[in-house]
């Protein structure tokens, strides 16, 4: 039998998240005004989440990936399963990165904050990118031509980069 309490960890399966990963129960939360808080901030966190799969097909790592929180902090916040308050800094990144203003999540905390700097002014974006866009968020689109889009998005995204055409060596037959 192992020592080893990573290993010696069992991980109770009683709940799934919608990427199929398996998580433990919500961890009981004191009472009071912390508990309403906890809990209020879990939900706000649930809500984004399922938000952000619903709406732009993102897994639980994707959202971390772009947000800059791992994928432990928002299970805790989650599940409301923080000793302190979550950092500041973390709230901004997760609620920027979902396009969501800081301050809803700041008054969930019920912490006072200032208005938030405006965002930086995105650049603009190709015409292309544009319409592809609309069709993934277009209710008339199957999710079957949905997930076709996304999947040639993915493809291209990640191959090595392709010189164009006028700048590939020409070789010639001898």
């Amino acid at each position: 039998m192992s020592t080893d309490p990573q290993m010696s960890r069992r991980r109770d399966t009683s709940s799934n998240d919608p990427d199929g990963h398996r998580e433990p129960p919500a961890v009981p939360i004191g009472g009071g005004i912390e508990d309403g808080r906890r809990r209020a901030f879990a939900a706000f966190v649930r809500s984004s989440l399922a938000d952000a799969r619903a709406h732009r097909a993102w897994t639980s790592s994707e959202v971390a990936r772009r947000t800059g929180v791992s994928r432990q902090t928002i299970n805790r916040w989650v599940r409301g399963d923080w000793a302190s308050d979550p950092e500041p800094a973390r709230v901004v990144a997760f609620c920027e990165g979902l396009g969501i203003n800081p301050t809803v999540a700041f008054g969930i905390l019920g912490w006072a904050r200032s208005t938030p700097p405006p965002a930086p002014e995105p650049p603009p974006m190709d015409p292309d990118v544009e319409a592809l866009l609309r069709r993934l968020m277009d209710p008339q689109v199957s999710a079957a031509e949905k997930y076709h889009i996304r999947e040639t998005i993915r493809y291209l995204a990640y191959r090595p980069p392709v010189s164009p055409p006028d700048e590939q060596p020409v070789i010639r037959a001898s």
